[in-house]
């Protein structure tokens, strides 16, 4: 199944870990924690995630600061949580990168909602529309749900990545180097016979067959496109 976004939850007090992990469970994301301003810079240094909720005052450093020191690498979208309301304490937020700023207390319904938009308008920021359709086929870019028709499709978290790499160039041709490149990295880049496997994986799922009706093809000794469907059918479409 693909996996749900990754959020890296910044605070030192356990009872709002616990609050967040519960939370964003059931909005389906996955919450890692960290207590400090140096775990939280190691996570987001060596982790993949999706998005980060930032308290400000953490043990070992302001949140701001923390804020300010993963923009210098990153732009990874950024909830700051505070139990201050004063205007010049959301400026400055906003001012080193913040995408929102949220009181405590807060409800856990908000919050979810709020990482929904910050997920949404990063994929719009790098290019990407939040919701790919092609013909019959949706992938949900910020929910990481794949569905054909009326049924969705759960795929393993390679599957989903090849899936949303070919579905951002419909109709072109992706070389075996550049999606192994893409999806592995450069070093796992000649390994082919690895994409073959994952590939073979993800038709089944999708309910292509050979010789009749397919969402990928495979272009002999080269690599793997996505079939538009026909412009009287069904054309690519956003919805936001």
């Amino acid at each position: 199944m693909a996996r749900n976004p990754v959020v890296l939850v910044v605070d030192d007090e356990v009872p709002i870990q616990r609050l967040l992990r519960l939370g964003l469970g059931a909005g389906k994301f996955k919450a890692v924690s960290a207590r400090t301003a140096e775990e939280a810079l190691q996570c987001v240094a060596s982790e993949e995630l999706d998005l980060v909720v930032l308290d400000i005052g953490l043990p070992d450093r302001n949140g701001l600061e923390v804020l300010e020191e993963i923009r210098k690498t990153s732009s990874i979208p950024v909830i700051v949580l505070s139990v201050r309301e004063g205007e010049e304490d959301k400026l400055r937020a906003f001012e080193l990168g913040a995408d929102d700023y949220v009181t405590k207390p807060f409800g856990m319904a908000e919050l979810v909602a709020r990482l929904r938009l910050a997920l949404k308008h990063r994929y719009q920021t790098e290019g990407a529309q939040p919701i790919l359709r092609l013909g019959d086929l949706e992938i949900d870019l910020v929910n990481r749900r794949v569905t054909r028709g009326d049924h969705e499709i759960r795929l393993t978290k390679t599957e989903y990545e090849i899936l949303c790499l070919l579905a951002r160039h419909p109709g072109k041709v992706l070389t075996h180097h550049f999606m192994l490149r893409n999806i592995r990295g450069a070093e796992n880049a000649g390994d082919a016979q690895y994409l073959r496997v994952y590939v073979r994986s993800l038709r089944n799922k999708l309910g292509d067959r050979t010789g009749g009706e397919q969402v990928i093809r495979t272009e002999m000794g080269v690599g793997y496109r996505l079939v538009v469907p026909a412009p009287e059918r069904a054309g690519a479409e956003t919805r936001t």
